[in-house]
């Protein structure tokens, strides 16, 4: 019985090689490979976020207590300045939209303008998260960390906040100093606070307008007050230190993995957003002598025009995940 044994068609030249797959070049191929691996880092990242949020979900800090601050002005605008630097992120990927348009028909001045603009929002951006985490860092209220290496917050009978300052009272000492010659070292130590347990502990005690929030949620969604009788035990009985601000080991607004997570998803993220701003400028400074104009393509504009709406993408979705949700 004849066998017949089927052979490719010469016709075919699908996989003959030389081919464009969705007719990109390779540098656009290379970078949407990049694109995909990164999306799928920051996709960890933020699930690995959600799993820590929702196992925490009693204890979690509530971004519109957090992300109040607005540079220049003194008060409460929870989330107004994060929704800033949202908008100045998302315009900015709008002006390279426009850079991309006007190299695509050879418009060399127009592409210098929408890149010069798509910078400057980039580096507003950029020194907006650096102003933001010197904030978070400082801290604005502090906080009493009990033994568990939970948080104890200071509020009047109406709910709102006060600083450790505003009620502390000094408690006079002499602090000893000792240098390398005299033979004594100290190995681990406390970084010095503004006010002392002590201090916080005596100007609470006399001032009887002063109660407890925990760092624990009831069912409504809100912190935990504790009656002043409550507020006395809990922190005479459970105080340990002082509190200022947030690090990878304390946090005065809760559970010290919010920190670690606010530290390292917007970090990573703001190292693309510089990252980007700096290929910007290269391939700004490119288009002014004229380099892709010898070219005939402005190929370049696209290919940094892809990461960056690519890192504008991720910030929507930290945006969502981290502040909003």
């Amino acid at each position: 019985m004849d066998t017949t044994v089927a052979k490719p068609s010469t016709d075919n030249k699908t996989w003959s090689g030389g081919n464009r797959p969705l007719n990109a070049s390779y540098g656009k191929m290379m970078m949407w490979f990049f694109i995909v691996s990164d999306a799928l880092t920051f996709s960890g990242f933020l699930a690995a976020y959600g799993f820590s949020r929702f196992k925490f979900i009693d204890s979690w800090p509530i971004a519109d207590e957090v992300f109040t601050h607005v540079p220049f002005i003194h008060g409460n605008f929870p989330m107004y300045y994060v929704a800033f630097m949202t908008f100045i992120l998302i315009l900015s990927s709008v002006t390279m939209v426009l850079a991309v348009d006007a190299g695509h028909h050879m418009k060399k001045n127009k592409v210098i303008v929408y890149l010069f603009l798509t910078i400057i929002g980039g580096l507003i951006f950029v020194g907006s998260q650096a102003w933001e985490w010197g904030t978070f860092i400082k801290g604005t209220y502090g906080a009493v960390e009990t033994n568990g290496g939970k948080v104890l917050q200071f509020v009047k009978e109406d709910g709102s906040r006060v600083a450790l300052g505003d009620f502390a009272t000094p408690i006079h000492s002499e602090r000893t100093s000792q240098g390398s010659n005299e033979a004594i070292w100290f190995y681990s130590e406390t970084p010095e606070t503004k006010v002392s347990l002590a201090e916080v502990t005596k100007g609470f005690l006399a001032d009887e307008s002063l109660l407890i929030r925990t760092q624990y949620l009831d069912k409504n969604g809100k912190r935990i007050v504790l009656s002043r009788a409550e507020s006395i035990v809990k922190l005479k009985s459970d105080g340990k230190s002082i509190v200022e601000g947030a690090n990878l080991k304390h946090n005065e607004y809760g559970t010290p993995l919010f920190a670690d997570f606010f530290f390292f998803i917007t970090g990573f993220h703001g190292f693309h957003v510089f990252s980007g701003v700096i290929f910007n400028i290269i391939i700004f400074f490119n288009v002014i002598i004229g380099t892709y104009e010898r070219r005939k393509s402005y190929e370049m504009v696209e290919k940094v025009g892809l990461y960056w709406h690519f890192v504008d993408l991720v910030w929507v979705f930290v945006f969502t995940v981290f502040y909003l949700v």
